[in-house]
Formats: C-alpha cells, sequence, structure tokens
C-alpha cells in the first residue's frame, strides 16, 4: 500500500464553501488512485484545509494531474465550490502543489495539473492531450465577437452572468461597484441635480455640487484650473499625456507666424527659432474633424477639434501660446493667443479641455486599456493552458477585465450609455472617432521608451509620466526577462511553442485586425522580441491604466477643467464671450451630474484592490520565477522611496504611479 497525504484548500471568497460531496483522483505516470471522498459529511467551508490520506495500491509514479468533481445532491444550494489549491505529499515526502483557484460545479470532473510550468512540446503525450482538451473547452466559453467594425474584438457575452464565475466580479467588488455609483446617484438626485436640464447659473450655484471632502490634487484643479501654466500641466501630468510631440515644424492648416506670438518670447527669440531650439510643442486633436457632436436632451452639442502650441519656457514651463479651434483655418476660425481677453483665451482653452476629454476616454482610455486588454485576455485563455509559464505570468492582469468591459459597453457607452448620453460625443460619431483611433493604433506607440521617442518628449523637463513610466517599464520588463528566459532557453524554443504562436496570432487578427502596419508580430521568431511584446502587454494592463484611469474624478470631476460636452459652437470671432455666455456653454446640470457620478465611479479603488507587483495566487513553483518575482517586489519598493522622495519638492506631487495606486489588472 503506497500512502499520499493530500491538502484541500478552499477559498476565502463568499460562498466558496459546498454541502456537495468532492471526490479527488491523483494521477500519475504510473496509474491513478481511486476516487477518494474529501469531505464526506462534513461542509467544506469558506477558507477551510482538509487534510486527507489516499491509499494507493501503487506507486503512481511522478503526479501531473489530480480530478477534483463535485456530486450532484437532493440540495440546490452552494451549486459551486471555490477550490484555491491542493497539495499532495508523496511517499518520498515531497510536496506537490495543484493550484486551481477556480470555481468547481458538478457538470464533470475539473483536471488540474501540476504546477512546474511546461511548455506543449516539453509536455507528456498524456499532458499534452489534457492541454488540448482545456483549451478546446476555454474556446467553447471564450468566443470573438464583432463589437463594431474596424474595432477590436470582444468577448462574446452581452451581460456579466454570461461568463464563467472565476472571471466576474467578486462579491466585494460588486456590492463595493453598485454602492459607489448608488450613493453618488441617490445624492445628486435628492439633490435636484440629476433632474435639472438648465445651464449653471455661475461658480457658487456650480460649487454646491461638491459637498463631500475632496482631494488635495481636487482642491488643486479647482484653484488653478484657469491658469496657463496648469492647463500645459495637464498635457504631460494629466490623465491623458499621449498626445503632445515636440513640434518640429508647423502644420500646414496651422498658420502661426512669428509676429502673432513674439509676446510669448523672452530674449527677441522668435516661433521659428524656438522650433529649431526643440522648445515647441503641439497637440493636435485631428480625430475630432468631421465627428458629429451629440444631442442631449433635445440640445444640440458641440466638439472642437483644436490645434495647440506651446511653448517651453526659460524656467522649464509648458505654457499655450496659440489655439486654433477648428482644423480648417479660415476668417470664421481665429487663432487665439494668451493677449486675448480673458473669456476669449479661457473658452479657447476650455474647447481644448472639452476635446481633450473626449480623446481621453475613448482612445487614451477604453481603447488603449481597456479594449485591448480584453484581447490580450481572450487569447491567453483561448491558446494557454495553466501550465504555460506564460498563461502564469500573464493571468493576474487580467483580473475583472471582462466583466468592466461588459458594464462599460452596456452601461456607458451603449446608445442610452451615461457617456452616450452625457457627452459631446454618442451613437454615430462615438463610432466614426473609435474607428479612426483604432486605424491609428501601432505597436510602437503601445510600447512606452519608443512613444515617448517617436514624439520627440525624451528630453522635456518636469514629465513626470514619461520618467516614472520608464522606470516601471524598465522593471517590469527585467521581470518579464528573467522568467521567460528561464522556460525559453533559446530561440527556437520561441518558435516551437505552438500555443504560443496561436496565442500571438488571435492578437493579431482579432486585436489588430490583421493590419501589417501596426507593426504587430503575426508570429513570434525570438526571446527578445517575445519579452519585449509581453512587457508591453503588462505595463498596459497595469501601468498604464493606472496612469490614465484614477485621476479621473479630480481631473475631470471639476468640471470647468474638463466638460464633457459644451452647448455653443467654437466660436468665429473674437469679443464673444463673457463669464455669463461662458457658464451658458458648459453642460447642462444634469449632464455635469452625471460626468461626476461615472468619474467617481471610476477612479475608486475596490477594497479588493490588488496592487502591481502582489500575487496572492500561488502559482509558480520554481525557483526562478519565485526569485524574480522576489526581485520585481524589492524594485518597486525601491522606486516608491525615490518617487516619494522627489515628490516632496514638487508644487504637485504626482502620484498615480505609485505602486500601490497601480492596480494588477484593468479591473474598473
Amino acid at each position: 500500500m503506497v500512502i499520499y497525504t493530500a491538502k484541500v484548500f478552499t477559498g476565502d471568497k463568499l460562498s466558496a464553501g459546498t454541502r456537495k460531496r468532492v471526490f479527488l483522483q491523483l494521477v500519475g505516470t504510473k496509474g491513478s488512485s481511486d476516487n477518494v471522498h474529501i469531505n464526506k459529511k462534513l461542509v467544506l467551508s469558506q477558507g477551510s484545509v482538509r487534510n486527507i490520506v489516499i491509499e494507493s495500491q501503487i506507486d503512481l509514479g511522478e503526479l501531473y494531474l489530480i480530478r477534483l468533481r463535485l456530486k450532484k445532491t437532493l440540495f440546490p444550494m452552494n451549486d459551486e465550490w471555490f477550490c484555491s489549491k491542493v497539495t499532495v505529499t508523496t511517499p518520498e515526502i515531497k510536496e506537490v502543489l495543484f493550484p486551481c483557484y477556480n470555481w468547481l460545479s458538478t457538470d464533470e470532473p475539473q483536471s488540474i495539473r501540476e504546477a512546474t510550468a511546461k511548455l506543449v512540446f516539453e509536455d507528456i503525450r498524456e499532458g499534452q492531450m489534457e492541454r488540448e482538451k482545456e483549451l478546446e473547452k476555454r474556446r467553447g466559453v471564450f468566443q470573438w465577437k464583432v463589437y463594431a467594425d474596424g474595432v477590436p474584438e470582444c468577448v462574446e457575452a452581452d451581460s456579466p452572468l454570461d461568463l464563467p464565475r472565476a472571471v466576474r466580479f467578486s462579491f466585494t467588488k460588486d456590492s463595493q461597484f453598485q454602492l459607489t455609483a448608488g450613493a453618488s446617484i441617490a445624492r445628486l438626485y435628492l439633490q435636484g441635480f440629476l433632474s435639472s436640464n438648465v445651464p449653471w447659473s455661475g461658480m457658487d450655484e456650480y460649487e454646491s455640487i461638491h459637498v463631500e471632502k475632496e482631494t488635495d490634487l481636487f482642491e488643486y484643479v479647482k484653484e488653478h484650473w484657469e491658469e496657463d501654466e496648469f492647463f500645459g500641466y495637464q498635457f504631460l501630468n494629466g490623465i491623458n499625456p499621449m498626445l503632445i510631440q515636440r513640434c518640429s515644424k508647423l502644420p500646414d492648416n496651422f498658420p502661426v507666424t512669428d509676429d502673432m506670438v513674439k509676446d510669448s518670447f523672452q530674449e527677441q527669440l522668435t516661433l521659428t527659432q524656438e522650433i529649431q531650439n526643440s522648445n515647441i510643442y503641439l497637440a493636435d486633436y485631428v480625430r475630432l474633424d468631421d465627428i458629429p457632436a451629440n444631442v442631449i436632451d433635445g440640445k444640440q452639442q458641440y466638439m472642437a477639434a483644436p490645434l495647440v502650441l506651446l511653448y517651453k519656457t526659460p524656467d522649464d514651463k509648458l505654457m499655450p501660446i496659440a489655439i486654433q479651434l477648428k482644423q480648417k483655418p479660415g476668417e470664421d476660425n481665429p487663432i487665439f493667443f494668451p493677449t486675448d481677453s480673458k473669456y476669449d483665451w479661457l473658452m479657447a482653452k476650455i474647447f481644448v479641455r472639452s476635446a481633450d476629454f473626449v480623446e481621453h476616454e475613448l482612445t487614451t482610455h477604453l481603447l488603449r486599456t481597456h479594449l485591448l486588454c480584453e484581447v490580450f485576455a481572450m487569447a491567453t485563455l483561448r491558446n494557454l493552458p495553466p501550465i504555460h509559464p506564460l498563461y502564469k505570468l500573464l493571468i493576474p492582469h487580467y483580473r475583472y477585465t471582462f466583466q468592466i468591459n461588459i458594464q462599460a459597453r452596456n452601461q456607458l457607452i451603449s446608445e442610452n450609455g451615461i457617456i452616450s448620453k452625457n457627452a459631446a460625443i454618442g451613437g454615430e460619431g462615438m463610432n466614426m472617432f473609435l474607428q479612426k483611433a483604432a486605424a491609428a493604433l501601432t505597436y510602437s506607440s503601445l510600447c512606452l521608451p519608443e512613444d515617448i521617442a517617436a514624439r520627440g518628449l525624451e528630453s522635456i523637463p518636469n514629465f513626470y509620466y514619461r520618467d516614472d513610466g520608464q522606470k516601471l517599464w524598465n522593471i517590469i520588463h527585467s521581470y518579464v526577462k528573467g522568467v521567460v528566459e528561464f522556460y525559453y532557453v533559446c530561440d527556437s524554443d520561441v518558435e516551437r511553442d505552438s500555443e504560443l504562436q496561436k496565442w500571438i496570432g488571435d492578437i493579431f487578427t482579432h486585436g489588430f485586425l490583421e493590419k501589417k502596419e501596426t507593426g504587430v508580430p503575426e508570429l513570434f521568431s525570438t526571446v527578445l522580441e517575445l519579452v519585449k511584446f509581453l512587457t508591453m502587454v503588462i505595463f498596459t494592463a497595469s501601468v498604464q491604466h493606472s496612469a490614465v484611469n484614477f485621476g479621473q474624478d479630480d481631473l475631470v470631476g471639476w468640471m470647468p477643467n474638463c466638460p464633457t460636452s459644451l452647448q455653443k459652437p467654437p466660436p468665429t470671432t473674437k469679443g464673444q464671450y463673457t463669464e455669463k455666455k461662458m457658464w451658458e456653454t458648459f453642460p447642462d446640470i444634469n449632464v455635469t451630474a452625471y460626468g461626476l457620478v461615472t468619474v467617481n465611479l471610476l477612479s475608486t479603488q475596490s477594497p479588493d484592490f490588488v496592487a502591481l507587483g502582489c500575487f496572492p495566487n500561488e502559482r509558480f513553483v520554481e525557483a526562478t520565477p519565485l526569485e524574480k518575482i522576489e526581485e520585481l517586489q524589492n524594485n518597486l519598493k525601491v522606486y516608491s522611496y525615490e518617487t516619494k522622495a522627489r515628490n516632496v519638492d514638487l508644487p504637485l506631487p504626482y502620484t498615480f504611479l505609485y505602486p500601490e495606486n497601480i492596480e494588477n489588472s484593468v479591473a474598473i
């Protein structure tokens, strides 16, 4: 008789336990054990550990698989059980880990592989069969759907309830999500803001919507939103640092002359000279050109497609010096300057900030983080089995992504979604804009070092998104490189990994729509190109999303700094605007209120938030990847210390990329 001892770990999620009868079978290279009843009359309760002894007539050889099965009973409740992991101690006193981290039901036995990661060509024949069986099952569950023409595809699911429970929100996450939205809606409804479709009368009335304690950043925005210096600062360190680029030549449709901006320069320098000195920068919202604006409550809304010229001053401030609100120059499209009247210049900046809201929400935030990370998650679940080392590497970075994206499609950007009904863009215009943005998407623009270089922003001072992002890119790259090179010893290992090649093929086909011009690889040939791509995936899901998401409540929450919509068209002549007309141009009270509900919800951390570098689920067992995880965590600690030390001396600390503020995945 050969004795094995097993520990069965039930997760600590709410309702993780079960009253069902649970059976365990060990499978080794020399045979299988009988099914053993784990709990008999005992309940497998939430957070519990069940110790069992398994007697086998034979030595099972090297354990590579266990099977868990729930047997139906007369009781309809607790039909699922969340198993975290199972450990088995062999007669040789070797402990073998079988990571599960999944909900099991009564449908069929669940096969769980031993934790040692294996590439498909390294696996035994029986293991390869199990891999393909698992992937075939997954491909039936996670199927591709066309969301809109020209836009990355998504999961075939109309509701979160169509998803497997393992990828849905936890009870904690779901409750917090609903309570946050409900509390904001209830407060604003009871105060009458959500039902008031009239313009604001002025600042005193607007301030009444903000009654709760605000953050230091919000208070800074409230105090400085009108200032040119803060306007320029947001192109570098706001929630959309992705549009600004160094200007080496003025666009033909932006006819700014030396004489027009001479008052912005010191020491008799000219615009031409400062362009040559690499001190002039441009933000071009050309994607908004010819996009139809929304109609809200029967009122036509308006958007601009601005061009903004900015100047790096000798004291390293980034200051706006010229704004043109439409792409086609002409007499009815004046260029605005800081020397214009207060409200002419302020309204030009407001039209820019409103355009930036659209660019941020639909391109920088939705397309470049949410939709792409759903593509990465789909490709992973369809093509990489849990025993694959890259599945283990990537799966923490997809937590909750499917559900948050489904809810975004249903509740935010659908025909009757909050953004569609309360922003300057919606319906036909939103689809047109997303198609434009997706058509311009490139692999290099998703890789921070290459994107910064392409935009000529390597040396512009006070660019904390770049500085912090570059450090985090390097930290993640080092971690990924250490893990990948442990499993892929040479380039031929990459080429031979059929599961990996199908993974990148899915991403190329369904995410980048087979467009070779994007630069996304169709196949991988080398370890180095694999490391780079995986770094981009993890960076996008964690660092990039956090950089462009969690500041929304502060920067968009003060509506004058970032209006979700505007009710009057861009001015065709100067001298039109007064303070009264500015408030009439801002979105109505109810539209503003719905915007506040949305950005508050999207900026609120969940109680079960998991930060970058934290891995609650035990998936790797080999020494090298475990060492690389520890190295990652230590590097993040050093980075955190250095970043916080820098921020001490800043008038406005840049905190979006503190490690504790970076969520591991696109989860909100």
